[in-house]
């Protein structure tokens, strides 16, 4: 599938997400996967990927890129299955703003406090919250390991005050409490393979990884290319001409 349905136009209107089961099949997610995680623990090991600390102790791991190339990251950013999803639901040319992998290791990887993308994406120059990020799950994601958890509808409240905490930025404490009760509160479990479409508005978090098993994610964000930030603000999310390319090109890389 290449389009968004119907349905899942609607959801994403309604609620700010929807699900795509199997956007990569498991072969795909074998060869992605596998390659990333003998690259990334062995990049890991050598001190160059980031590790975000939370209120607790923990980390994730999380490896960034500025740009999307030819190997198997940037072409999977530029997968026709990501782009034409992304510029459906947008409406207009889209370009890629970011792409980068969490990565929550067994009984290691910490939690994501309550926060929306565009919540910082605004500070980095974006004026309009026309953005959205495509999550995919490498491993099943389940309570237990950390899966994703969401409020759904909160895009629709538009963007929140953000502040600084404990090394991320979150939500303002007094707005967040009210949104969590007046909005359902969902753990977004996935099989590896399945894609979480959000707005970048939408209010999520994700607990530890307290189990014995890897909640690798790998999560590219799109921004309508009208909306390219007004000042190079950032060493990301500047506007680049995105060339996709077609579904399963990174299996080659």
């Amino acid at each position: 599938m290449l389009m968004p349905t119907r349905d899942q136009q609607n959801r994403y209107a309604e609620d700010g997400f929807y699900i795509v089961k199997g956007l990569l099949s498991a072969e795909e997610v074998t060869n992605f996967r596998d390659h990333a995680r003998k690259q990334l623990e062995e990049e890991a090991r050598e001190g160059s990927v980031m590790a975000k600390g939370d209120r607790d102790g923990k980390s994730t791991l999380l490896k960034m890129w500025n740009t999307a190339g030819d190997d198997k990251y940037g072409l999977l950013a530029r997968d026709q299955r990501m782009v034409l999803q992304a510029e459906a639901l947008l409406g207009e040319e889209a370009y890629l703003y970011s792409h980068k992998m969490t990565m929550k290791q067994p009984r290691e990887g910490g939690a994501w406090e309550w926060h929306q993308d565009f919540g910082y994406w605004y500070n980095n120059g974006c004026l309009r919250p026309d953005m959205l990020s495509i999550y995919i799950s490498l491993d099943k994601a389940t309570k237990e390991n950390g899966c994703l958890q969401v409020l759904s509808g909160t895009h629709k409240l538009g963007r929140l005050d953000h502040v600084r905490e404990d090394g991320q930025t979150n939500v303002a404490r007094t707005h967040l409490e009210a949104a969590i009760e007046r909005y359902e509160h969902l753990y977004v479990e996935m099989e590896a393979g399945d894609a979480l479409v959000f707005h970048g508005n939408l209010l999520h978090r994700s607990d530890a990884n307290n189990s014995d098993t890897y909640r690798w994610g790998y999560i590219c964000s799109y921004n309508a290319v009208s909306n390219a930030p007004f000042a190079r603000l950032r060493e990301y999310g500047n506007y680049e001409e995105m060339k996709p390319v077609p579904a399963g090109s990174f299996m080659a890389a």
